[in-house]
């Protein structure tokens, strides 16, 4: 049965592609990307560093202002864009397990990254351990990533995990037929605390402005996340949405911050652009409809090296 037909726009003249659950399972093809049974090469276009943070369809209805409700799930979302790389976060509760089949239709995707740690910084034994199983064992998975890590702690203490249980779980995060990568999410309001031990553990660094009009200083924030970061890989976080604020962010905020990153992914100083997020994508929002046209004009450029 088919869910839905969406334009698909390519290099070609734009043609309908049925969204089925066999569709699903082509859309590799469409979007660039690999079979689940290859590892993904190197990234040779801006499109390959594209990203989209995601949450469950329906996510945050009601909340921080937003208009709407949503209905996209996390692979529509990223087809609609044409982002080929998505990380997925668990948010109460969701998604269920089993996760192996609710990570099925990401095998049309070129790169998976899953949460081990959620929202405000909520992160439990036995739902890492879960995340780790399926990461393990599936292709797609090639790293976890810990979201508000640095602001869900209590009592004090700088993050939600000890530098001591970092460690212990980054032994987990490599075997001997793979190895998982760890990423950790990094605020503008941070960059003043002594985090720098912490972030050295992590192949890479994303850093978000949760404030739009902090993106004034994007490029200086960047700059210091990145000498905090102890050597890690950075990525730009970019929201479509003034979630500080709650309210629509300025297209003059879109437009440069998406600007900046791609200067910074050009020059080789960003590993990623992850927009925020799959349940923002079927709201009618003019930062979403703007990013998917700049996408097309800029995703199939390539890359030095």
């Amino acid at each position: 049965m088919s869910v839905c037909v969406l334009p698909m726009k390519t290099d070609n003249p734009v043609r309908l592609v049925e969204l089925t659950r066999r569709g699903l399972l082509t859309l590799p093809a469409l979007l660039g990307t690999r079979s689940l049974a290859a590892a993904p090469k190197a990234a040779s276009t801006v499109r390959d560093k594209l990203w989209l943070w995601s949450h469950v369809a329906g996510s945050y209805n009601g909340m921080f202002g937003l208009p709407g409700k949503s209905r996209m799930s996390p692979t529509e979302a990223a087809f609609y864009m044409g982002i080929p790389n998505v990380f997925m976060l668990h948010r109460e509760g969701t998604p269920e397990p089993p996760l192996d089949q609710f990570a099925l239709p990401f095998e049309s995707l070129r790169e998976v990254v899953w949460g081990i740690v959620g929202e405000s910084g909520k992160t439990e034994d036995k739902e890492r351990q879960m995340v780790l199983d399926l990461a393990l064992h599936n292709q797609k998975i090639s790293g976890v990533v810990m979201d508000d890590f640095f602001v869900g702690a209590n009592d004090g203490k700088l993050a939600s995990l000890t530098i001591p249980q970092i460690k212990e779980m980054k032994q987990s995060l490599h075997t001997a037929s793979k190895n998982l990568d760890l990423w950790v999410v990094l605020y503008e309001h941070q960059l003043d605390k002594p985090l720098k031990d912490y972030l050295s553990l992590c192949e890479y660094v994303q850093f978000w402005t949760w404030y739009g009009k902090n993106l004034a200083d994007l490029r200086s924030n960047y700059e210091k996340a990145r000498q905090l970061s102890g050597g890690a890989k950075m990525a730009l976080g970019i929201y479509w949405w003034d979630f500080g604020e709650k309210k629509p962010l300025s297209m003059d905020l879109m437009k440069s911050q998406c600007e900046i990153g791609l200067d910074l992914v050009k020059k080789g100083q960003c590993e990623a652009l992850v927009f925020c997020g799959s349940w923002l994508c079927d709201r009618g929002l003019e930062t979403v409809a703007w990013t998917r046209d700049w996408i097309q004009k800029v995703g199939g450029q390539k890359l030095r090296g």
